[in-house]
């Protein structure tokens, strides 16, 4: 009784000629993947996967059935159980290195490279890279503002002293193209060679893949969408001789979803870097699912999660079992991921002032109330209204509804499939929106101005949130007026890699506000834009939030840019909200509030999912029905 195994870029085909597998083998087969060809007596299946072939001589043996294995698949089958070798070390380090919370001996002298280094390490920062360290290829999922950054350069210092690795290679969004940059040289003392590999020309950056490699440089940055365009030069880069890259993926809740174009890119290229790490703040923003990827990466030859840990942990999520779901990913994974928790940083308070409630100017009030009035009057009809466009109207009136708090010439903008004519055959309505600058200017940028003007003669630097472009222009226009050194960063703002104007780059206006003196006291900015991957807190601890939307990401996001570890310890950060009464401003911060508290619940988990739809603006379309369609 024997059977023979195959391997080949078409996958792992088994033969059967002497018909040694019966119809209890044959539904095994079956539920690993394989088809099966009667006339041949074959059964085949596209994986190329080492964990199969393992399966496939554990289950032989255990029924005494001959396997022969061709050499391919012998090899395969040798790699996959050093890969699993590999994968069950790191494990069992990660874990050593958890239940002691120190640094193993043969990391001490990590300890005295540490002493070396310009930037002195905070000790959560510590611990986090010598886990790292000892997994080999390690996840950080602390929250932000810990300083992963720090401790990823940190970790990629010492491997290079010991030759592990010569060069580092950052996938992200362009956001922290310019903080990579700037902290290379800060924790490490020297000022890297760099190539940005997005933006620009594209035959010139197509070019840098094909350095030899001494002229490698010492940190390559691109971003996800540029990775997925270039992933085959991505390889040839890391594939030179000699060449020992560290792989990171910055902010890499992007790649979470199974089979998404960024994703494969990333994918595709991880097997191909000497060492791998992800980082990300926000780990399981939706489901324990996410983990499915960020291990893949890590561990291309043999994740830690199999198949069947895969299936099992959707099974319970499909079912809400979420305690049985973090049971299975945590015995899995646990020791290969380190996470801080906010608590850990020893960061000073933030101190939330009480909303600063301003009464409409007569036109904006006018136009608000009567903007109100309407949607009432609409929202009769919402019942007879296919779910579709209902769900646009809904949107597109609430949209409305926020610009009016926000800057009333907005009215005047069309909004993204949404047409609906809120002002009919009110001239005096439509004139008011059309010359709303001619007669008043809004009562919260008179307060606004106030506030920053009165920030400025304390000496304080302030950063001024608000969602709407042209509110962003009028902001900055009428703080410059007022004599403030004011720059402005939202979609628009070019990165430093997209710049070929004289206009200034998202990376110059940072480093003009967060200088000192420097050349910024006021940034305002656009939290879509400016929330993510950007520190300010060196040099401000004031936000005002001109206006706000429902979704909490960005608001959580936006906060922590003034309240990070190397900074915040031994200062107050502080938030000010401008709220316009009697409006839906008070609804959209009470309901930003919850969900920012709800997070505090459940942020120092060790496996915490974010299943409170942070990541969209669902809330929204909920307040739309609880203020219009039951008064309707």
């Amino acid at each position: 009784m024997t059977c023979a195994v195959t391997i080949s870029d078409e996958g792992i085909v088994l033969s059967d000629p002497d018909r040694s597998l019966s119809g209890r083998h044959h539904g095994q087969m079956a539920f690993w993947g394989f088809e099966f060809d009667p006339t041949s007596r074959t059964y085949r299946t596209h994986s190329q996967d080492g964990q199969l072939l393992e399966r496939l001589t554990r289950y032989f043996t255990k029924f005494n059935i001959a396997l022969e294995l061709s050499e391919a698949a012998k090899e395969a089958h040798n790699s996959h159980l050093l890969s699993e070798g590999t994968v069950r070390k790191a494990m069992e380090a990660g874990q050593r290195f958890k239940d002691a919370d120190s640094a193993p001996v043969e990391h001490q002298g990590f300890r005295q490279f540490l002493e070396s280094l310009p930037r002195k390490l905070k000790d959560h920062q510590i611990k986090s890279a010598i886990h790292m360290l000892a997994v080999t290829n390690g996840a950080n999922f602390s929250v932000p503002g810990s300083g992963k950054t720090t401790v990823v350069l940190s970790a990629f210092g010492w491997l290079r002293h010991l030759g592990h690795v010569n060069s580092l290679f950052v996938v992200g969004p362009p956001s922290c193209f310019a903080p990579w940059q700037m902290e290379f040289e800060a924790v490490l003392g020297s000022k890297p060679s760099v190539e940005v590999l997005a933006g620009g020309d594209v035959a010139e950056r197509q070019r840098k893949y094909y350095a030899s490699l001494g002229q490698k440089c010492d940190l390559y940055l691109t971003s996800f969408q540029t990775l997925q365009r270039d992933v085959e030069r991505a390889k040839h880069l890391m594939s030179l001789q000699g060449a020992k890259f560290l792989f990171v993926i910055d902010e890499a809740h992007y790649v979470k979803q199974s089979q998404g174009v960024w994703a494969e890119a990333v994918l595709a290229v991880a097997p191909h870097a000497h060492r791998r790490c992800v980082l990300t703040g926000t780990p399981f923003p939706q489901s324990y699912k996410d983990a499915f990827n960020y291990f893949d990466i890590l561990w291309p030859e043999h994740s830690p999660l199999s198949r069947n840990d895969r299936v099992r942990i959707t099974q319970e999520v499909q079912k809400d079992n979420h305690a049985e779901a973090a049971a299975v990913l945590t015995s899995r994974i646990g020791p290969l991921f380190y996470r801080v928790r906010k608590d850990d940083l020893g960061l000073a308070p933030q101190d939330f002032q009480p909303p600063t409630l301003i009464s409409m100017n007569t036109h904006e009030r006018r136009v608000y109330d009567a903007i109100v009035t309407k949607i009432r009057n609409v929202a009769i009809g919402d019942d007879f209204q296919e779910f579709e466009l209902l769900t646009r109207l809904r949107r597109g009136r609430m949209m409305r509804l926020r610009q009016c708090l926000s800057y009333t010439k907005l009215l005047g903008t069309a909004v993204f499939e949404y047409n609906e004519d809120l002002v009919g055959d009110d001239l005096t309505l439509r004139d008011t929106i059309r010359h709303y600058d001619e007669l008043e200017q809004p009562a919260k940028l008179e307060k606004a101005v106030e506030v920053v003007g009165q920030l400025r003669r304390e000496g304080q630097k302030v950063v001024v949130w608000s969602n709407f472009i042209e509110t962003l222009k009028l902001l900055k226009d009428s703080f410059s007026r007022a004599g403030h050194r004011t720059e402005l960063i939202f979609g628009a703002t070019p990165t430093e890699a997209t710049n070929e104007g004289p206009e200034l780059s998202r990376e110059a206006i940072v480093r003009g506000f967060v200088a000192s003196p420097g050349s910024v006291d006021v940034l305002v900015a656009n939290p879509a834009a400016c929330a993510e991957s950007i520190s300010l807190h060196k040099a401000c601890s004031h936000a005002i939030y001109y206006d706000l939307s429902y979704n909490c990401a960005q608001y959580l996001q936006s906060m922590d840019r003034i309240h990070r570890v190397g900074g915040s310890e031994s200062k107050v950060s502080h938030y000010h909200f401008l709220q316009y009464a009697d409006t839906l401003d008070q609804d959209i911060l009470s309901n930003v509030l919850r969900k920012a508290n709800n997070m505090s619940a459940i942020i120092d988990e060790e496996c915490p999912v974010y299943s409170l739809d942070m990541f969209s603006e669902e809330d929204e379309l909920s307040a739309y029905d609880r203020l219009f369609r039951r008064s309707a």
